[in-house]
């Protein structure tokens, strides 16, 4: 590559970091290429990123982003795979193939600017998705109201059978 071109490639790379929520460190060393275009098709359908890049080059590119507290993890073969939104998502993707593929292996990643290890990546897999954890943010949410209703509900049940009691009392009199 000439200098020209892997000053497009490191703003390029630089863009892509900057607008990710999270990114995953991890050797490859020993994946053949079908394998990984496999790997690559699956993180695109969560909408992630696998990107081989030169550590040179990736040192450059995560400069200035939140990619650059794991920028001391850039040695041997690495590949890294970004995310822009589903971070557990593309989490239990990786954990998935790292168990699968022995040529796969977590280093590091980062959320958010925070370094996080392999083992907390696998903890963040186990999470259960995006859509589950907001479907159940939104029955607790629901579940309130509706709770509120049925107590005011029985206030006035109660009311209206001490009134009737009161009423067959004064009228039996």
């Amino acid at each position: 590559m000439e200098r020209k071109d892997k000053e497009i490639f490191v703003n390029e790379m630089k863009g892509l970091l900057s607008k990710a929520e999270a990114t995953f460190l991890m050797s490859y060393q020993g994946m053949d290429v079908a394998t990984m275009n496999s790997l690559r098709r699956d993180l695109r359908k969560v909408n992630a990123d696998f990107r081989v890049v030169k550590n040179r080059l990736l040192k450059l590119a995560s400069q200035d982003t939140k990619t650059a507290c794991i920028k001391e993890h850039f040695v041997g073969t690495c590949a890294l795979a970004i995310t822009y939104d589903d971070v557990v998502g593309a989490a239990k993707l990786l954990v998935e193939q790292n168990k699968k593929l022995q040529h796969l292996n977590l280093k590091i990643g980062q959320i958010g600017g925070k370094a996080i290890s392999a083992e907390e990546i696998k903890r963040l897999a186990e999470l259960p998705s995006r859509e589950v954890l907001l479907s159940q943010v939104l029955s607790a949410m629901q579940g309130v109201p509706t709770s509120l209703v049925r107590a005011l509900n029985g206030i006035v049940l109660k009311l209206l059978y001490v009134l009737k009691s009161i009423e067959t009392q004064k009228s039996g009199t």
